[in-house]
């Protein structure tokens, strides 16, 4: 009784993801593969890919246009993603203000996905998870007019410290990280909380890196892994003995404390070496 009533409130989740873009071709395979698939086929996420020159009004099915002030490049014009959110919404433009931006419902994101935007990171994917449907804007060419980010967008996202000729990667990132926290997309819900950036994976600030590598207090570990940041630890599978790299015998002792200790001192250790940034407070 009690696994039935889990299994209905899992299904009760139901996430939308509405993808705008001028390459829709581009996601005939991102999203059939691994665990978007398998969300997509137990209905919980669907996920609609709109081609942004069905939403122009000319012949030529215009997109972009020269940047006013001059400079190199196209920049993708306002009126097609305006006219393509407001029809998957189903918004009425003459029911907007013509000077204010959009009020969207609550349980809905309009995120543009731009270079420009503020880093998405775990924490942004689980607030995107939360909701009930998201609206994905792939910016292409030299950029997208600022209206777009100011007027119509909820949210301007950046995957990271670099340059894509468009956003339909980050599109593709962006709905794989928020389906696998949706309940019930993982099989396993404990596999999303022991990876990296997970809550209880997180240094605070009275940890010292510089004494990582030295034996950790088991009570330190524990307040560390009290709130969300720190990476996974390593991971080892068969052969134990793999040209000469061997597995570290601790993970072959059975001693499961050791085990647990060893590979949250790992954790420790991995994040001081590869995002020393995620320790908060400190000085390296």
């Amino acid at each position: 009784m009690q696994a039935a009533r889990y299994q209905r409130r899992v299904h009760a989740r139901h996430m939308k993801f509405d993808v705008v873009t001028i390459f829709p071709e581009f996601f005939a395979g991102p999203f059939h593969y691994g665990i978007v698939r398998r969300a997509r086929d137990s209905s919980l996420i669907d996920v609609y890919v709109h081609d942004l020159r069905q939403f122009t009004h000319d012949r030529h099915k215009t997109v972009d246009d020269r940047p006013f002030g001059g400079g190199e490049g196209m920049v993708l014009k306002p009126e097609p993603l305006f006219r393509a959110v407001e029809t998957i919404l189903d918004v009425a433009a003459a029911e907007q203000n013509e000077h204010d931006s959009h009020k969207w419902p609550s349980e809905t994101a309009v995120v543009l996905l731009s270079a420009s935007g503020k880093v998405f990171t775990q924490e942004t994917a689980r607030r995107f998870a939360a909701l009930e449907r998201i609206v994905l804007l792939c910016g292409r060419y030299e950029g997208v007019d600022e209206r777009v980010a100011e007027h119509l967008a909820t949210d301007e996202v950046s995957i990271g410290d670099f340059v894509l000729s468009g956003g339909e990667l980050a599109a593709a990132l962006v709905v794989d990280a928020v389906t696998r926290l949706l309940p019930g997309a993982l099989g396993n819900e404990a596999s999303s909380i022991r990876e990296s950036f997970s809550p209880g994976r997180k240094p605070g600030p009275e940890v010292e890196p510089r004494k990582v590598q030295a034996e950790v207090e088991n009570e330190l570990i524990k307040s560390v892994l009290a709130a969300p940041g720190l990476l996974d630890y390593p991971h080892y599978t068969r052969p134990a003995d793999f040209r000469g790299w061997k597995v570290p015998d601790v993970l072959l002792s059975g001693d499961h404390q050791e085990i647990r200790r060893w590979r949250e001192r790992c954790a420790l250790e991995k994040t001081r070496r590869n995002r020393p940034d995620l320790f908060s407070g400190s000085n390296l």
